[in-house]
């Protein structure tokens, strides 16, 4: 900050005033012969313009006498202002400091919480990213009916227990009341009493295709029901025209029986190790 001269009777005396206020003293003392008088101490002392002995003095040689005090007040006068000058613009620049480093304070207080809340967000995102993800890929995957089993009669295999004379599908080896999962998620459209088949379920998946689950000992939904990839939907048993426990699955174009079509090439087709 630049600093104000004061006006006034403040400012500070120039040499140019004191050498002029001097010349006309000693002028005034040399017109009056009292030249000799300045130096007395009784003069000195009378504090006046009139000496012991009653002599008048001019206005020149009292005001050369008072100008030494009259500077000296000034230049303490022109001090004290400037040194409160100085001291208020310390001040001043002491706050403006203090201001500026609490705003530079605010705005990165405000950069890292703004940031810190884009972040968060981002994970948000991320994390419902990867649970629609996870949903899609439950939704496009398919497993095996029976987990960690193997098939026990084949498709298309002969014998005099079918009625169409071959197997319209696989047999999964089961025991009673395995867990038996849906392969796709898909919805349910029949569940019950299948005939030959026993308790069976039908179930329709989105992209056309129908499985079916037979010689179930228990149905665990009901049609109309949405079910996922690897939800359980009933135990196994051997309901039904059935030998013994196991389950009955069928790979199907159409939700009727003869809309057959090869199961393991099915499953495998979908990604299922079998």
């Amino acid at each position: 900050m630049a600093f104000t001269r004061a006006t006034g009777k403040h400012r500070r005396p120039s040499k140019a005033r004191k050498a002029s206020a001097g010349a006309a003293g000693i002028a005034g003392l040399a017109t009056v012969g009292v030249v000799g008088s300045i130096a007395s101490p009784a003069f000195a002392a009378s504090g006046g313009g009139q000496n012991q002995s009653g002599i008048q003095h001019s206005p020149q040689v009292r005001e050369a006498l008072a100008a030494p005090i009259s500077d000296t007040l000034d230049e303490q006068a022109y001090d004290q202002v400037l040194t409160a000058e100085q001291a208020k613009a310390e001040t001043e620049a002491k706050e403006q400091a203090a201001r500026a480093k609490a705003e530079a304070k605010r705005k990165a207080d405000e950069a890292k919480r703004k940031a810190a809340a884009e972040k968060a967000q981002k994970a948000h995102e991320a994390k419902l990213k990867a649970a629609r993800d996870a949903e899609r890929a439950k939704l496009d995957q398919y497993v095996l009916p029976v987990e960690g089993s193997y098939v026990s009669t084949g498709y298309k295999q002969g014998g005099g227990m079918w009625s169409s004379g071959s197997h319209t599908g696989i047999d999964f080896h089961a025991g009673m009341n395995t867990p038996v999962r849906s392969v796709a998620a898909g919805e349910v459209v029949e569940a019950g009493n299948g005939g030959a088949y026993g308790n069976n379920i039908v179930i329709k998946h989105k992209d056309g295709t129908y499985t079916q689950y037979g010689h179930l000992n228990s149905i665990g939904v009901s049609v109309g029901q949405t079910v996922k990839a690897g939800q359980q939907i009933g135990l196994s048993g051997s309901t039904g025209n059935s030998s013994g426990p196991h389950l009955h699955f069928e790979a199907r174009t159409g939700p009727e029986y003869g809309s057959d079509m090869d199961p393991i090439a099915y499953l495998r087709q979908h990604g299922v190790k079998i």
